[in-house]
């Protein structure tokens, strides 16, 4: 039997007990007495009984008019509507049956109409709490087989669209898979290349054209250039590393006269050296001068780089007094000599100590010290 006929069966066998027992307090009400506990109660069973073969026989003739049966969530709704509408007009019958007397018929049905109304809640409840249960994400093994299908769907897609083009060119479907093969990699080639040169052209664009000191490195070049020579310079490039600071490479030749202009010129004025320093580069040697232009409000480096076996260079302590202090550490650690230096001496180590150790071949003397 369908869950549909039992679910009819109970709706039919509830109601007929619940008139079964009206009809019998009404005979007994007509009568004037009544029954004994025991008759009554057999009373009931009979009618009962009756009623309930009469819900089957209306349930199975319900059933086979409609030939369906309600989906399995209807169904278990329903049978919890109906078990709990019936446990309530039991429990409203004990109640008053405890009492010793039975209510009038109109304030059963009023306490059958509650119950019934706080188990319509009930349900209402529940079949909300199924949805939203219903509504959470898939497991992972459902979402696992959902990519396998997906993949699935278009290797097949992919593999009918070789066919297709293997039939139109005339090719074999390994022709067709590998042309396909080489199309893509072709693409992929291209794209690569495209983001490259998007990536070089942006590099481009943010070096020294966009740089705030790029005009003023424009303007010493120029002013260079036109009053010590066009070959003054080796180099000139904006230093990102150094706070964009304008650095200008000279020429050994042309570096003291590059520096005169730089601390004579009425425009230029860099009238203030804050730093001088030597490096081995083991290939060569190489002095950083740091000059600032109050005039200007901009700061400029001067480089020249020495040949390392012997490093010489003019001083520039006669244009900066300041660099004579930094020109004896260079002299002292590293052996660059300073021409024309106002007093060249080691200002750190002694007269007698052996070799510079700032140079990347220093081996000391003493292994002890």
């Amino acid at each position: 039997m369908s869950e549909k006929q039992d679910l009819a069966k109970q709706k039919a066998a509830a109601a007929a007990k619940a008139k079964a027992v009206a009809l019998a307090r009404k005979q007994a009400k007509e009568e004037g007495t009544e029954n004994p506990e025991g008759e009554t109660d057999l009373a009931k069973q009979k009618a009962a009984a009756a009623a309930k073969a009469k819900a089957a026989a209306l349930a199975r003739k319900q059933a086979k008019e409609e030939g369906t049966e309600n989906p399995e969530g209807e169904t278990d709704l329903a049978k919890q509507k109906a078990a709990t509408k019936a446990k309530a007009a039991a429990l409203a019958r004990k109640q008053a049956k405890e009492e010793g007397t039975e209510k009038p018929e109109g304030e059963m049905d009023v306490a059958k109409q509650k119950a019934a109304a706080a188990a319509k809640a009930k349900v209402a409840a529940l079949a909300r709490k199924q949805a939203k249960e219903e509504g959470t994400e898939k497991p992972e093994g459902e979402m696992d087989v959902a990519k396998q299908k997906a993949a699935a769907a278009a290797k097949a897609k992919a593999a009918a669209l070789a066919r297709k083009e293997s039939r139109d060119n005339g090719d074999d479907l390994e022709t067709a898979k590998a042309k396909a093969i080489a199309a893509a990699k072709a693409k992929a080639a291209a794209v690569a290349k495209a983001r490259t040169a998007v990536k070089e052209s942006k590099e481009v664009i943010t070096l020294d054209d966009l740089s705030p000191n790029q005009s003023k490195l424009d303007q010493i070049v120029h002013a260079i250039e036109r009053h010590v020579g066009q070959e003054a310079l080796i180099d000139h490039y904006i230093n990102r590393l150094s706070k964009d600071v304008p650095t200008l490479v000279a020429n050994p030749d042309t570096y003291f006269s590059i520096a005169k202009f730089l601390r004579y010129d009425e425009q230029l004025n860099f009238s203030y050296l804050s730093e001088l320093h030597g490096t081995d580069f083991e290939s060569h040697m190489e002095i950083y001068v740091h000059l600032h232009s109050f005039n200007m409000n901009q700061s400029v480096a001067l480089k020249v780089k020495l040949d390392r076996d012997s490093p010489v260079i003019p001083s520039l302590a006669p244009l900066w007094p300041g660099a004579n202090w930094p020109e004896c550490e260079a002299y002292d650690l590293l052996g660059i000599n300073f021409q024309e230096h106002p007093d060249l001496k080691r200002i750190l180590l002694g007269d007698d100590w052996k070799g510079y150790p700032l140079r990347k071949d220093y081996q000391p003397y003493d292994e002890e010290v």
